[in-house]
């Protein structure tokens, strides 16, 4: 098999066979295959789509490219939460320490920002000392000692994924459903779950902005993870405004640290809200609790006793990170006092929000990556202070960036300002979890 008769064949609509996709992604893996030849392969499968019974060789293919890791002598039962990504979507920084401490066992294995929406891996090395590059005897070790840990992909996990990953962001191919669901599976796959809950974003600032095309990859998610032997369910939730107060990598630590605190306000709540339900829904499929309800109430017992704090804590200190940012946050992350403000150009009522223009502005203003090789400043970021279906007056105060720079700082409030959209009428209250899917 050549590459090149690989590539023409998926160009010209054809399906490719389980060995044809396994030679592929040898040769990713190996570097025999070139990363031109990948990108061509990228590009017709975005095109032209794929079977389910290619998406499912793709993604075991990719699964097994390196090393599949296993936890079967932890008693625990293994679960693990995915997003599709969004704006100020933090959530994994929550469900982590809230997981661990209901009594589950999360090996979490998490990305870099991508496009116009963050990486946890980001947000996380925003804590002094804080790594995401653990050998996998040094995951392992976190996990006993913790119940969680948070990593990157290393070498040995999904290395074609990994390769995969940074060339669909730079080619615009992300949004591909078969290749979205080989990504996902195949990290979380190779991570050793037991069972996996994906919460699918919808709206203006999710990769998925129509809610058809939301459902069918969840449902291709679901049936993917079910299909390897990982019991998945997916969530359909909302991404049609910034989901909490925070848009960036320190303000989002902040906030998620305030939160662990039990400092909730009306901003943030959505955040603590949406954690809880996707954290209650991996102690369901663990088996811990039967029904969602008392899976509900045992989360929101290690919230409110403070013992998730206590589980994060734990897991910054192992991982090398300040454990002081958990008492005082606003002292050890990096933030900037430099702010610029976004003001509402008239009075109204905020109908509907560009949020996937909000995250191009912050990850222009150096808060994220317009290029590979970019590195980011955690200290940008954008603080809002209004929802959609708030009133505000002429002048009203919506948010302030946060940027040490001038000329970013006030190009990306020009940005932020014009994609909040005021109307005369209060428009219909958002649904924050739109659909489930078992």
């Amino acid at each position: 098999m050549r590459p090149q008769d690989i590539i023409r064949k998926k160009r010209d609509g054809g399906e490719l066979s389980r060995e044809e996709i396994e030679f592929f992604v040898r040769g990713i893996t190996s570097g025999e295959v070139a990363d031109y030849q990948s990108t061509a392969l990228l590009m017709a499968i975005f095109l032209n789509g794929m079977t389910d019974a290619e998406a499912a060789a793709l993604t075991n293919a990719m699964l097994h490219s390196g090393e599949v890791l296993d936890f079967s002598d932890i008693s625990k039962p293994k679960v693990d939460k995915h997003s599709t990504g969004g704006v100020g979507d933090k959530t994994s920084l929550l469900i982590a320490p809230l997981a661990a401490a209901a009594g589950v066992c999360v090996p979490m294995i998490s990305g870099r920002g991508v496009g116009h929406t963050g990486g946890t891996l980001d947000k996380l090395e925003s804590i002094p000392g804080y790594r995401v590059d653990l050998s996998l005897p040094e995951f392992r070790s976190v996990l006993d000692r913790c119940g969680f840990a948070m990593n990157g992909q290393t070498a040995e996990i999904a290395p074609a994924d990994r390769k995969l990953y940074a060339l669909r962001d730079a080619t615009s191919t992300v949004e591909a459903i078969p290749l979205i669901v080989a990504s996902i599976i195949s990290k979380k796959g190779a991570a050793g779950l037991d069972a996996m809950v994906i919460d699918v974003k919808t709206g203006s600032g999710a990769f998925m902005r129509e809610r058809d095309r939301a459902r069918e990859l969840a449902q291709a998610l679901v049936k993917t993870g079910n299909s390897l032997g990982v019991k998945s369910q997916a969530l359909i939730t909302d991404m049609n405004q910034p989901l909490g107060r925070a848009v960036g990598n320190s303000v989002e630590v902040l906030e998620c640290i305030e939160l662990l605190r039990g400092e909730v306000n009306e901003g943030t709540k959505p955040v603590l809200e949406l954690s809880i339900e996707l954290a209650a829904r991996m102690i369901v499929l663990a088996h811990l609790d039967a029904t969602i309800d008392p899976a509900r109430a045992r989360i929101k017992k290690v919230h409110e006793s403070g013992a998730a704090l206590e589980s994060f804590r734990r897991n910054v200190e192992a991982q090398g990170g300040d454990p002081r940012a958990c008492d005082q946050p606003s002292k050890i992350l990096p933030l900037t006092e430099t702010s610029f403000k976004v003001e509402s150009p008239r009075s109204g009522f905020i109908v509907a929000v560009d949020t996937q223009e909000i995250g191009h502005a912050i990850a222009e203003a150096g808060g994220g990556r317009v290029r590979i090789e970019d590195t980011i400043d955690p200290t940008v970021g954008f603080v809002s202070e209004v929802k959609i279906g708030d009133e505000v007056r002429a002048g009203h105060l919506i948010g302030c960036v946060y940027c040490a720079r001038q000329d970013c700082g006030e190009r990306a409030a020009a940005r932020i300002k014009a994609a909040y959209k005021i109307g005369d009428e209060a428009p219909e209250a958002l649904e924050l979890i739109k659909e489930v899917i078992e």
